[in-house]
């Protein structure tokens, strides 16, 4: 969220003794250098001189918010509120903290009121539109963003916010304009170019690739900048099918990253075996069988289909997707910290009502999905891993191993720059022995739970969509909707950016891309054959 713009001729300093403004100024200065914690010690002076000033509150206020701590932020963002209630810039920066320690609806009652008091304050209405969309109230969000770019055509973290959010909600010709525009700004703009290609549906063109091509090579530039550019340049290169050159730059892009994160697969490794051997003994009878009925699991790898399925389950009318929501591993946390044991270490203590009352604990937590449709899905991205977890708490529930061509899925996967913890993905060699772990752990899950996890192919769907549409909806309990094989009309937010795109067309059977790097891949081709032999997913 964005610091709040200056509202002048108010005097802040109003009422301070002179020691109290030089400490105030003090302050001030040493915020506006990335200093919070030495602007917190001209505070501490200036609150003893004056324990009730709203300006020294709201600096306070400020300092912590640049921390990280926002709670503290709230309790000194409050206490400046308290005696200035109608400061727009203070009560944007209380909601901005109140958001971020969840207190959702008090936060955006209190961002609306800054934009009513000051609605030519660019950062409020951001800040709003930010909150807003976060929450998934799109229309809202988009208007609040407007307002934000009508106050300030040059805020360019509300032009890129605008042309994400269209992006989640399908209208892309208007995000490629956006997207274009914040280009024209800023020539270089790494998160404009890799939200161009991530699109993955637009082409990108030759003059792209040389402007690209300039930005990406640029001397000094720094990794968080280089990397977005990669990827992207990556993708105008294969567009102008270069693939040569698209798959050398994809390597040296994957390289860099790699460089600044850590993933080890031997460790992984052992994780899916202990994963396996505390579910490798049937689970304690549900104290209620049909608990958690109402749920679709989604269980894949990144790149693998899942969003396409979603999709087709949210075209029905009983069904709302949820998306990647982080509720079940937010369920396995706390009950590991309340256990003192990582998971899966106290899976054979666990008792029938453990498991009840942790699958009740989810129901709670992912309710808000099911207000307006009885059934809602989960496609967290660690549901493979956690299926024997979904089958003791929620009995009830149906999961899907959605699967893809395991040279494809790896290929798709070294060719995305994720936002979250994928970081196998920059390597093939572990991209190749992550997914060998997830066929080996789901094929565990198959046979533990064959008459509650659907194996689905992304290539059966594509091959036969109405038979494979039939077989799914079955599985879950559902009446047929034939809607369902019109899911790229389905009006609905779609927070996998990497396929928001995508899952608006039709079924297209032109989405392989390994075809065109098979002397690159065939190392990748030779670890997932030896790798996935033996398994449901063998090559």
């Amino acid at each position: 969220m964005t610091a709040p713009q200056a509202q002048p001729p108010v005097d802040r300093a109003a009422g301070l003794s002179i020691s109290g403004r030089r400490f105030l100024e003090e302050a001030g200065i040493a915020l506006s250098r990335g200093q919070p914690d030495l602007a917190e010690r001209s505070l501490i002076s200036a609150l003893a001189l004056s324990p009730h000033h709203a300006e020294v509150h709201r600096l306070m206020g400020i300092s912590f918010q640049m921390r990280g701590d926002h709670a503290k932020a709230a309790e000194s963002l409050r206490q400046s509120v308290a005696n200035r209630p109608n400061d727009a810039s203070t009560l944007m920066n209380l909601g901005s903290s109140l958001y971020e320690i969840g207190a959702i609806d008090e936060a955006l009652a209190i961002l609306r009121r800054a934009c009513e008091l000051a609605p030519s304050m660019s950062s409020a209405w951001y800040n709003l539109g930010k909150a807003l969309k976060a929450q998934l109230h799109t229309s809202e969000a988009r208007e609040a963003l407007h307002h934000a770019l009508h106050a300030d055509a040059g805020h360019l973290l509300a032009l890129s916010s605008l042309a994400d959010l269209e992006v989640s909600i399908g209208d892309i010709p208007a995000a490629v304009s956006h997207y274009r525009e914040l280009l024209c700004r800023q020539p270089d703009h790494p998160g404009a170019w890799f939200a161009l290609a991530n699109l993955k549906t637009v082409p990108l063109s030759a003059e792209d690739v040389s402007k690209l091509q300039s930005a990406f090579n640029k001397p000094g530039l720094p990794a968080d900048a280089r990397i977005p550019l990669g990827f992207a340049l990556a993708k105008a290169l294969e567009d102008q099918a270069q693939y040569p050159s698209a798959f050398a730059t994809l390597k040296q892009t994957n390289e860099l990253k790699r460089s600044l994160v850590q993933w080890d697969s031997k460790a992984h490794r052992a994780r899916i075996d202990a994963i396996m051997a505390a579910f490798e003994h049937p689970l304690p009878l549900p104290v209620d069988p049909t608990l958690g009925q109402e749920l679709i699991f989604i269980a894949s790898v990144p790149r693998s289909g899942s969003t396409l399925i979603e999709q087709m389950l949210a075209s029905h009318p009983l069904v709302e997707g949820a998306d990647e929501i982080v509720d079940l591993p937010q369920v396995l946390m706390t009950e590991s910290h309340r256990r003192g044991r990582p998971f899966p270490q106290w899976v054979a203590e666990a008792t029938a009502d453990d498991w009840y009352r942790l699958g009740q604990d989810y129901l709670v937590r992912t309710a808000r999905w099911r207000m307006h449709k009885p059934r809602s899905t989960d496609k967290n991205m660690f549901n493979w891993e956690h299926a024997g977890m979904i089958r003791a708490m929620l009995p009830g529930a149906r999961i899907i191993r959605s699967h893809r061509d395991p040279v494809e899925t790896c290929f798709a996967c070294f060719r995305q720059l994720f936002s979250n913890q994928t970081y196998y993905s920059y390597d093939l060699n572990q991209m190749a022995a992550y997914y060998v772990e997830y066929a080996r752990l789901t094929d565990f899950w198959l046979r533990q739970h064959p008459l509650h996890v659907l194996d689905l192919s992304y290539e059966a769907l594509l091959a036969g969509p109405e038979e494979q549409l039939q077989r799914l909806l079955q599985f879950c309990g559902l009446p047929y909707d034939s809607h369902c094989l019109d899911f790229h009309l389905t009006q609905r937010t779609v927070r996998s950016t990497a396929s928001a795109a995508q899952v608006r067309q039709s079924l297209r059977k032109d989405t392989s891309r390994s075809a065109h790097y098979l002397e690159q891949l065939a190392p990748l081709r030779e670890q997932l054959a030896a790798g996935l032999a033996g398994t449901t997913l063998a090559l």
